[in-house]
């Protein structure tokens, strides 16, 4: 039977509009430097995020992570980050300019929902095993839980793409992902490249039976 409860992200998305009445300071006008997805109605912003992303949060797209299945704060965090510039990417930065909390809020709670696709491939049972005890010596499920599923602002990292994991490993180890949170540029300190693979193998494939 289908639960006739108002998902999270449809609540957020139909209380915007009275936001700025509460005092949350959110622009219901957007500017000409504004992100493009500023104001629009939600079902539009998930089609400017999926373009790069997946409207299902499931990205197709080389470098590029999947937000399906994150946790809500990790998105909202990220964004806030990106939109503050105080973290610096010449896609996202552009893409956060002025997005109110509560349209942030309401894209991160969307995507927490979807479903995370399963990887395309097939694991390298031994690339896999070794990234298994990399991430066992490096203590990684202390922070994002015994499934890498992630929690809080700790990303979701079962399934995520492979190259972006690497991509995002490598940019923490060489301290040039930038933001404010440094946890990871000291877990990563001293990894080196055929570690990275491994892991980012063994989170990528992590349910998926070899």
């Amino acid at each position: 039977m289908r639960s006739t409860t108002r998902a999270p992200w449809r609540r957020a998305f139909v209380t915007w509009g009275g936001a700025a009445a509460l005092g949350l300071g959110v622009a219901l006008t957007a500017t000409a430097e504004d992100a493009p997805a500023v104001g629009l109605p939600f079902e539009e912003q998930v089609q400017v995020c999926g373009a790069c992303h997946g409207n299902d949060g499931n990205s197709q797209q080389a470098g590029t992570p999947s937000l399906a299945g994150q946790p809500e704060l990790t998105i909202v965090n990220q964004m806030i980050y990106f939109r503050e510039r105080l973290r610096q990417n010449e896609v996202m930065t552009p893409q956060a300019r002025g997005l109110p909390d509560v349209e942030i809020q309401a894209l991160a709670a969307y995507y927490h929902e979807q479903p995370v696709a399963a990887p395309e491939g097939e694991p390298d049972p031994e690339l896999k095993a070794r990234g298994q005890e990399v991430a066992s010596q490096q203590r990684c499920a202390s922070c994002h839980l015994s499934d890498y599923r992630g929690r809080e602002q700790m990303p979701r990292l079962a399934g995520q793409r492979e190259d972006y994991l690497v991509a995002a490993m490598v940019a923490y180890r060489d301290r040039t992902r930038g933001g404010p949170d440094t946890t990871m540029i000291d877990v990563m300190r001293g990894i080196d490249d055929d570690d990275i693979d491994a892991m980012a193998h063994f989170f990528t494939y992590l349910h998926v039976e070899e």
